[in-house]
């Protein structure tokens, strides 16, 4: 799917008045994905993004690989607990991501797209949509198995269901 495809269709998913809004939800969302994902993962659902969502999200991977583990930044200065990747454990996709749930992940979101938690998290859904419909299905399979099952219900319903068994 090309860029342009892809932001019109955040766009419209999650009803944004433009095109920036569009961009700054799905740079906000992959990143932040990309950061809970094990890194290898994120780089290869990187690999099937138009380049410049691709850099957001190889830039994350890369800064998680290269980290122990990485704090929440202002999530924790407003007095939010996050809890970060912890040990550096490794996976067969490389080094395991953040681990975070749903509130935190929104709340990341909203910081860097400059909205609400409520808004983050109607853009995550839209933009989890389109990446289901721009990967190759056994990478979104793998990349909903790596999610907690909280994050893991902004996927489209088949996929998210497809997850839990």
């Amino acid at each position: 799917m090309r860029h342009d495809e892809m932001i019109g269709k955040v766009q419209a998913l999650a009803q944004l008045p433009d095109r920036g809004s569009a961009e700054r939800a799905a740079h906000a969302v992959v990143t932040t994905l990309s950061e809970r994902l094990p890194s290898g993962l994120a780089r290869h659902v990187a690999a099937q993004l138009p380049p410049d969502m691709a850099d957001a999200m190889r830039r994350a991977a890369d800064a998680g690989a290269m980290s122990g583990a990485r704090g929440s930044g202002a999530r924790e200065s407003r007095g939010q607990q996050s809890r970060a990747g912890g040990s550096g454990a490794r996976t067969a996709e490389g080094k395991a991501g953040e681990r975070f749930g749903l509130t935190a992940f929104a709340g990341r979101i909203a910081d860097r797209a400059g909205t609400d938690e409520d808004t983050a998290l109607r853009d995550a859904a839209a933009v989890m949509e389109v990446l289901d419909a721009a990967l190759a299905p056994e990478l979104t399979e793998r990349m909903a198995g790596a999610l907690p099952a909280d994050i893991r219900e902004l996927l489209p319903l088949e996929r998210a269901s497809e997850a839990d068994d």
